[in-house]
């Protein structure tokens, strides 16, 4: 909720924008669809958002009644159900919400996730309300979503977006439960619980530890390093992150703490806080939840300049707030030589046909931050079987472990040492092989996207190749559906 100041700026500052959210995603479809040679009605078809409710319902406040405005929107049903987050904001839109519910169709489908995409806005200040008048709110609102359909364990399934966690989720699941207390699946209504009440452990930081695994595959492949001018090795890297929000803050986390980079700026709503020697993000993170705002951090130097960190020396920027971030105004003066959009869309249609021409590389949103609904995926598919992961052979692989360091020790009559000992025979946790299947997600569609740019040589950079792959999925999907016709030979 600290990032809604990004969206105040982006429309009060130098917008230098033609076309709108939905319009510039719309735009790199088209691109894409050239480059894939894609036959037109087709892409019209993959374009077009299947369906859009806005809801406008009243709910009784400090005596008084006052009426909000949501929307869901599904882009795809191609498969089922169709996935999204659900964005509390005061800037949420229609426009805004096709334009997120068409890359998540999008995302799902380069990941090779079976489902639909979908979204969904409640425009909200959240900040006006107490909690018990938030879960009101979200109650209301989950009526009348689920009422109609639009929440459901087989057809729309909502997550944690902006402004919503697994406090608003658990709300949402249980105003589910009480309307439809016969459905056996009930806890698939919704991803991103607490743990406690059906969740999956790792979904919480799932995007930002994506973003991580992300990183790494990409700095495993040299040649594709050259083209961005970066070192071998993701240790000493300078990144700039924007947004400490959820997927800004785990992903900041785990790359200063595993893997080594130096976060030398963060860029909160009131500024950015600096230090070229790289700051703690944690404490960063403790000193934003006391104050609000980076303002005053004593481990960094203060700029109430924030969007002008965007266009700091660096070698790695994490734009992790929300969409249009960098834009046709300021695309040029972007210094950073590997740009890894965190957020949705926060490079603008314009901005990145500057940056393209420029030589930037661009670690795209419909892959760099699919780690969410990829561990979502993980949690729906959970509550469908009932059954933790690894609840039937955790043990059987410490047992075997067992074996295998016993028949070790007799052979070379040495013992292993404690530390070794345990790792070997410790079987995988469940948040263990819910990171190993993300780790395989965000590698392997790395893969697919740097071989779809080898063996085109129109694509040159990995949005592109993103887009082609998805969209030749979806019209995959679509051509044995029988909505439209195949190409003919």
């Amino acid at each position: 909720m600290t990032d809604i100041a990004y969206r105040e700026h982006d429309v009060n500052n130098n917008r230098q924008e033609s076309m709108s959210f939905l319009e510039g995603v719309e735009r790199m479809v088209d691109r894409a669809t050239l480059v894939a040679g894609l036959d037109p009605d087709t892409a019209k078809v993959i374009k077009a958002c299947d369906a859009v409710i806005q809801i406008k319902f009243p709910v009784r406040i400090r005596h008084s009644v006052k009426v909000f405005t949501g929307w869901w929107a599904v882009h795809s049903t191609h498969r089922l159900p169709a996935k999204g987050g659900l964005r509390f904001a005061r800037h949420v839109n229609q426009d805004e919400t096709e334009a997120l519910a068409a890359l998540m169709s999008y995302k799902c489908a380069i990941t090779d996730i079976p489902f639909g995409g979908a979204k969904g806005g409640l425009r909200i200040d959240c900040a006006r309300y107490s909690v018990d008048e938030m879960r009101e709110i979200t109650r209301r609102f989950a009526q009348e979503l689920a009422r109609r359909g639009f929440i459901n364990p087989a057809t729309n399934v909502p997550a944690p977006d902006m402004g919503t966690s697994y406090r608003e989720m658990s709300w949402i699941a249980d105003t589910y439960k009480t309307l439809f207390p016969e459905d056996v699946n009930q806890d698939a209504c919704v991803t991103g619980k607490a743990v406690e009440r059906g969740g999956i452990p790792g979904r919480t930081e799932a995007t930002g530890k994506g973003v991580q695994y992300a990183l790494q595959e990409f700095f495993r492949h040299p040649e594709e390093l050259s083209k961005s001018g970066l070192d071998d090795g993701l240790a000493g890297q300078r990144v700039v992150i924007q947004g400490l929000g959820n997927v800004g803050y785990h992903a900041a986390k785990f790359l200063s703490e595993e893997d080594k980079v130096k976060i030398i700026a963060i860029i909160e709503r009131d500024g950015v806080v600096l230090n070229e020697d790289g700051l703690n993000v944690h404490d960063v993170r403790q000193h934003l939840a006391e104050t609000g705002g980076v303002k005053g951090f004593p481990g960094g130097e203060y700029s109430e300049h924030g969007a002008d960190a965007l266009e700091m020396d660096c070698d790695i920027l994490i734009p992790a707030a929300l969409e249009s971030q960098i834009h046709a105004g300021n695309a040029m003066h972007i210094k950073a030589r590997l740009i890894v959009e965190a957020a949705n869309g926060p490079v603008t249609y314009e901005a990145d046909e500057i940056l393209r021409d420029r030589g930037v590389v661009i670690l795209p949103d419909i892959y760099a931050n699919a780690g969410g609904v990829t561990v979502s995926y993980f949690e729906w598919t959970r509550n469908l079987s009932h059954m933790r992961f690894g609840r039937l052979q955790r043990r059987f692989d410490e047992l075997r472990g067992m074996t295998y360091l016993g028949a070790l020790e007799n052979m070379t009559e040495k013992q292993a040492p404690p530390g070794l000992r345990t790792e070997i025979v410790r079987g995988a946790s469940e948040l263990d092989l819910v990171r190993s299947g993300l780790d395989d997600t965000m590698r392997s569609t790395f893969q697919e996207i740097r071989d779809t740019i080898k063996r085109n040589p129109a694509i040159n950079d990995y949005r592109t190749a993103a887009y082609v792959i998805a969209i030749r999925k979806l019209a995959q999907s679509y051509y044995d559906l029988g909505l439209v016709a195949p190409p003919t030979e």
